[in-house]
């Protein structure tokens, strides 16, 4: 299981200065969830994400904390990753995942990871980095966002996987240039021993610098909270959110 935050806003910032004094909390977070932490950044209108990954707990990792202070963008996502059992704590197992234009993280798990083999288009499986069900998820979305596109694609790799797989969670953001998509989409299977049903929430924020996203389990105090079975479309160059039914 894993923690995620992203933001698109209307200036350059770095993750720590768009969220505020509060961002160590989320950092501290790290503590539980250290298998690995990585950022991808990309700027609107531009088509190819930096991305920086390191299979090791963020709240030790010096490199962590340079990026999260000095590295400004107006569109990031992060993520500290909690390795499902058996999957290998790896550079190539570290979310984001990337593809084209389009960045990825994932927190929850499909069981076996194996399962969304079929529903992926063979170039998108033989460019897999890792082992991952999480790259897996992101690569049976990227196969129906080419057949029915964007927002069309990701609803039906969300039906495909809630049809056929075992999953606990497809809690997710995806960021493009023109949009920043935030998929909640649980069960509440194999929450984290010592965890509440809350565990899985996600809440975002919006103001005129922008919008941010995270998990819970911090304080979030004023944030809006995301409705389960929903995802919410955020247009990177207006801040409007449309939110639809999966």
């Amino acid at each position: 299981m894993c923690r995620l935050m992203g933001y698109v806003s209307a200036k350059d910032y770095s993750i720590s200065e768009f969220t505020g004094p509060r961002f160590e909390d989320f950092a501290a977070l790290s503590a539980f969830h250290r298998d690995g932490w990585g950022i991808a950044e990309l700027e609107a209108g531009t088509s190819i994400p930096t991305l920086i990954v390191e299979p090791s707990q963020a709240s030790e990792s010096a490199t962590f904390k340079k990026v999260a202070e000095e590295n400004k963008s107006n569109g990031a996502l992060l993520h500290f990753r909690w390795a499902t059992a058996g999957l290998p704590v790896t550079e190539g197992n570290t979310h984001p995942f990337t593809h084209g234009e389009y960045s990825f993280i994932h927190n929850g798990g499909v069981i076996p990871a194996t399962a969304m083999d079929s529903f992926i288009d063979p170039d998108l499986f033989a460019g897999l980095r890792g082992t991952t069900d999480s790259e897996r998820y992101f690569a049976t979305i990227l196969t129906q966002i080419r057949k029915v596109g964007l927002i069309e694609g990701i609803a039906a790799a969300i039906r495909m996987i809630r049809e056929e797989c075992d999953y606990s969670s497809l809690n997710a953001m995806l960021l493009t240039p023109h949009a920043m998509i935030i998929i909640n989409e649980h069960t509440y299977k194999r929450i984290p021993p010592g965890e509440t049903e809350a565990y899985y929430d996600l809440y975002y924020r919006k103001d005129a610098e922008g919008v941010l996203v995270a998990s819970s389990g911090w304080n979030q105090d004023g944030w809006t909270l995301i409705e389960n079975h929903r995802a919410l479309i955020i247009d990177r160059t207006t801040f409007e959110i449309e939110e639809i039914t999966l």
